[in-house]
């Protein structure tokens, strides 16, 4: 018999295996399929590498249920789940962006537990409207007339396009054709919802005459698309919204934002770079203002459409809307992150995006100091430094920090 065979018989079968006290102990915590596939696939790996030479003596039974064991944890363990952010970047994509405040946290876990109002007005007992439970506190917020949301800010800017400016041309400037993560473009957007795209300018200069030399017949409308991940800077020129408000007026246009990032109140007292503001936004008379619910809004992932009634409401009736519409987690943590930003004060202390965001470094020193005491006391040999290190907000928002 060949030294292979003989090692090939020492394997143990996997219905062997699973009668072991240390998987028949498991399966109470696991589900057995899970210590089953494990156990295949130990026994499987150790023919191949006995087969190819690697293996010379053959594994005890117990050291097979012990590999066993480890590897269905590891199976067992979910997908997705919590990690540490040592990264520096506060609104880091790849790992969730924005984490929630207790309230938006204690929200979700309560609809989800039972059964909502979601789409039920308690006081009429009549069908309601899933988004009517942001919709006035959005509008308390920015100013604007109208409100909705969509699953995320791409979906609201397709939304929106294809709701007013289907089969029609949006002019916009070239130095604003952003691309966001995962190389999604706004020309492709724009293409998706059968929207034409009239591109105007430059790529570091476009002026108002370049607007008005573009409207036509085949206009649907302006479209301004804030710059939040990168700058251009030096010998540059931009229409500011204002500009494009009142120009649009003159030929009965809608004007359409993408905020992206969508600051609800100003950072910049606490060192941070001016942005424009939703509200200034809706100030300024934009129709419609598209932003993102889980970048500098510290909430929930979400893209959030407010503006003009008529607007909001064509945008609303659309079939996408219903394609793109939010589910009750997210309102629920979307709402309870919203009434925060009522009193600025408890937005700062409780969303931990925007706590991050106005630390002071010497609030920050103290911090570490107090998590290098602690990792002192955990093992003496273990040697800390506090290092001064530049951190980034991330998310596609606020490009030079």
């Amino acid at each position: 018999m060949s030294p292979h065979k003989s090692l090939l018989r020492h394997i143990p079968g996997v219905d062997r295996l699973l009668q072991s006290p240390l998987l028949q102990n498991l399966a109470s915590e696991i589900p057995t399929t899970l210590i089953t596939d494990a156990a295949r696939n130990v026994t499987a790996t150790l023919r191949e590498r006995i087969l190819a030479g690697e293996l010379h003596t053959a594994p005890s039974v117990e050291e097979i249920c012990v590999q066993t064991h480890r590897e269905a944890l590891l199976r067992a363990r979910p997908s997705l789940r919590p990690v540490l952010n040592a990264t520096g970047t506060l609104l880091h994509t790849n790992l969730g962006r924005a984490p929630l405040s207790d309230a938006a946290l204690s929200a979700m876990e309560s609809v989800a537990r039972s059964y909502s109002n979601l789409e039920l007005d308690l006081e009429s007992g009549e069908r309601g409207h899933r988004y009517s439970h942001i919709e006035a506190l959005l509008c308390r917020l920015t100013g604007a007339e109208a409100a909705t949301v969509v699953n995320n800010n791409a979906g609201a800017v397709m939304l929106a396009l294809t709701a007013l400016a289907q089969g029609r041309e949006a002019i916009v400037s070239r130095g604003e054709l952003v691309e966001i993560g995962g190389a999604f473009r706004v020309p492709d957007v724009m293409a998706a919802g059968g929207v034409l795209l009239h591109e105007i300018g430059t790529t570091n200069k476009t002026h108002l005459r370049d607007y008005r030399a573009a409207i036509n017949e085949k206009t649907g409308l302006l479209l301004k698309v804030h710059t939040s991940n990168y700058r251009i800077v030096g010998f540059t020129a931009a229409v500011s919204a204002s500009e494009m408000v009142s120009l649009a007026r003159e030929h009965n246009l809608p004007v359409l934002e993408d905020l992206g990032s969508g600051m609800l109140m100003d950072l910049s007292p606490f060192g941070l770079p001016k942005e424009p503001t939703v509200a200034e936004a809706v100030g300024a008379g934009i129709d419609v203002v598209t932003f993102s619910g889980d970048k500098l809004l510290g909430g929930p992932q979400a893209g959030l459409i407010v503006g003009r009634k008529n607007a909001v409401e064509k945008i609303r009736k659309h079939p996408f809307a219903r394609a793109l519409r939010s589910d009750k987690l997210t309102l629920a943590a979307l709402e309870a992150t919203l009434r925060h930003y009522l009193d600025p004060a408890d937005a700062l202390r409780e969303i931990p995006v925007l706590r991050m965001l106005a630390v002071t470094p010497q609030e920050l020193r103290r911090s570490c100091r107090r998590l290098q005491r602690r990792l002192s006391q955990l093992a003496e040999q273990l040697h800390c430094e506090i290092v001064p290190e530049p951190s980034a907000v991330g998310g596609g928002a606020l490009p030079l920090t």
